[in-house]
């Protein structure tokens, strides 16, 4: 089977409906709320309507948390708060429902998926649904060596988008995505810094947990190096991925690219999604019209993504623990978003007006 071609993506993806906003931003002029008084609720609602193609837009009655799981070699180098291969530990607290992300999934009601795909750890410590997507045991040190094979980034990908594919199939109408790894801000920092033709120190942030200055220089330096061998390949999105990415990493783009496809809206956590998506972007310039910012976690990294992207973090709470927590906590406004732009009646006047036959409308105006 040949390798995909991620250039492909930009003409399979469509943007949202313009149509359809056009009518529900119609809908919400003939609204008792005046215009702009629930100011980006509004905007939110619209946004919602267009991937929908829907008007009244729908509730979110299927939303699902989606967590893509790696360990990075680069964190040998001691760039995280959190030892190196302790991604395993991560997966585990989310599973058993002792994590952030799991507290917060509970009482939301939203379930939580993870896909493990390059945890360093022996595939039987995790059940079968959650390592059938696994591409290897952890990812290379971006420093010195790739992080991946092309053939592996190449299976990743693919992954990232069968699990899209179920996403979409199985009902879901609004994802949350999220990382659980350790070094993966490193390597997301690598891929920011390469896209947006910055220097390491403009995108290497606290990660996390918040490392002091000497891990700070740590982390900044292994960007640097890894910046030298990703420059080279910037041409190739696929290849990227292999050589300073890693299996989490390609996976969540083939994810981001193929929810495109398939019109299934995404909230962004941290900087690792804003990477991906950065990547995502690269390919098909359409695609991050189906994809929210949930929130800024203060990583400069995730900042220049964003940016570039023209995409505003719907929340600023300074949560920086990944796992899409931040992105979950915009969730809530999310859904209030939908149910005021489809509950809140309209104008009495309004409404008989918007229900005028056309010719009465043109009598009227006469």
């Amino acid at each position: 089977m040949s390798r995909i071609d991620l250039d492909d993506f930009s003409d399979l993806i469509e943007r949202p409906d313009g149509a359809v906003r056009r009518d529900a931003e119609a809908r919400r002029e003939r609204r008792i709320v005046p215009p702009g008084a629930l100011g980006r609720l509004d905007e939110l609602g619209e946004w919602l309507s267009a991937a929908q193609g829907a008007v009244p837009v729908r509730p979110v009655e299927r939303p699902r948390v989606v967590l893509f799981a790696g360990d990075h070699g680069i964190a040998e180098l001691g760039v995280s708060a959190r030892p190196a291969g302790g991604a395993a530990e991560l997966v585990r607290a989310v599973l058993e429902g002792g994590s952030p992300v799991a507290v917060l999934a509970r009482r939301l009601d939203v379930p939580v998926r993870v896909v493990d795909m390059a945890v360093d750890c022996e595939p039987d410590a995790f059940p079968a649904d959650v390592v059938r997507h696994r591409v290897r045991r952890g990812s290379g040190r971006i420093d010195v060596e790739d992080a991946l094979t092309l053939d592996e980034a190449d299976a990743a990908f693919r992954a990232g988008m069968a699990v899209a594919d179920e996403e979409a199939d199985s009902g879901t109408d609004l994802v949350v995505l999220g990382d659980v790894s350790v070094g993966g801000t490193t390597a997301a920092s690598v891929l920011v810094a390469a896209l947006c033709g910055t220097d390491a120190s403009v995108v290497t942030g606290r990660g996390g947990l918040a490392i002091d200055d000497l891990v700070w220089m740590r982390k900044c330096a292994a960007i640097r190096d890894a910046l030298r061998r990703a420059r080279p390949v910037l041409g190739d999105q696929l290849q990227l991925l292999a050589t300073v990415g890693g299996a989490d990493l390609a996976a969540m783009t083939g994810f981001l690219l193929q929810c495109a496809v398939r019109k299934l809206p995404v909230i962004l956590d941290g900087v690792v999604a804003a990477a991906c998506a950065l990547v995502g972007q690269r390919a098909a310039f359409r695609a991050p019209d189906w994809w929210l910012a949930g929130h800024d976690s203060g990583e400069p990294g995730q900042a220049k993504a964003l940016d570039r992207m023209a995409l505003e973090p719907l929340l600023t709470q300074g949560v920086r623990v990944g796992e899409g927590v931040g992105a979950l906590l915009a969730l809530p406004l999310v859904r209030s978003a939908a149910a005021l732009a489809a509950e809140l009646p309209e104008r009495p006047e309004a409404k008989a007006d918007a229900e005028a036959p056309e010719g009465e409308k043109a009598a009227e105006a006469e």
